[in-house]
């Protein structure tokens, strides 16, 4: 697959959106097993777009039980160098309502059962994460939100909390009082696994909600769906205008992430480890 590839992460929606033209679904293995579905290949523009439902078309995986090691070497194997991700969130903001997208700087990762580092086993790296998501990237796709005239908060703090339950109001007020302006379940996790791949990344999240810290509201799936459909289409309108904006050239860190940061000795790196790692990290070892 030619580099430069597109990746976009998110629900059901983006391979039926208007000027989507599909051109192969492939199934691909890595040596993290196997990712959430099938990687839907097509054009949007004069773009190659590489499309991964996160949980699966059907939404078969929760949160917790997703491989993100999986998803994210997949894009990567298949030449994906920058990745736009769509994920629905509960908002701790008055100022953040129901239907407006906020474009994630931080996060906050309060998970607990998942694996978030394709470095274990043998192998062991530190990379640079003050700045989580590529700060050239999320740019584009807030201009690209302002130029549609779409109601977009440029930066905002995602709280990734384990799920698959939402949070009891006790821990909504927790999450508000740690500085967090958004509760989702999915994209730290992403984050850090795309920064050890070294690919670009930006987060596009859909306000569903006030989460349960409003006195008159409370989170269920049914409001999530009906404003949902409401974001959806926003959503596709900022990738789409996105995409047609996004250069190939990469002069941002992201790139070269890994430079320095695997600690363990290449002497100690065993045949199988560099041949489990070769898709992420195969370039350092030679």
């Amino acid at each position: 697959m030619a580099e430069n590839l597109i990746g976009v992460i998110g629900g059901s929606g983006l391979y039926n959106m208007e000027g989507f033209d599909l051109v192969e679904e492939k199934k691909v293995s890595t040596p993290f097993g196997e990712p959430s579905d099938k990687i839907i290949i097509g054009k949007l523009g004069s773009k190659q777009v590489a499309f991964l439902p996160r949980h699966g078309r059907g939404h078969k995986y929760s949160p917790s039980v997703i491989n993100y090691r999986a998803n994210i070497c997949a894009l990567k194997m298949l030449g994906v160098q920058q990745i736009i991700s769509v994920s629905a969130v509960g908002s701790l903001k008055e100022g953040i309502a129901p239907g407006d997208l906020v474009i994630v700087d931080q996060f906050i990762d309060r998970t607990r059962s998942r694996a978030n580092t394709f470095f274990d086993g043998g192998i062991v790296a530190h990379i640079s994460f003050a700045h989580p998501v590529c700060e050239r990237l999320a740019a584009v796709v807030y201009d690209s939100a302002k130029e549609l005239g779409i109601k977009t908060h440029k930066k905002g703090t995602y709280l990734c909390m384990e799920g698959p339950q939402f949070s009891t109001k006790a821990e909504s007020f927790l999450h508000k009082n740690l500085g967090a302006d958004l509760i989702g379940m999915t994209n730290a996790t992403e984050a850090k696994l795309v920064r050890e791949a070294e690919i670009c990344y930006s987060t596009i999240a859909l306000s569903t909600d006030y989460d349960c810290w409003k006195d008159d509201e409370h989170v269920n799936v049914k409001a999530i769906l009906e404003t949902m459909k409401k974001n959806v289409s926003n959503a596709q309108k900022v990738i789409r205008t996105t995409i047609e904006k996004m250069s190939e050239k990469r002069d941002c860190a992201c790139a070269n992430a890994l430079m320095g940061a695997i600690m363990t000795d290449k002497k100690m790196i065993s045949e199988d480890i560099r041949k489990r790692m070769e898709p992420i990290a195969g370039k350092y070892f030679r």
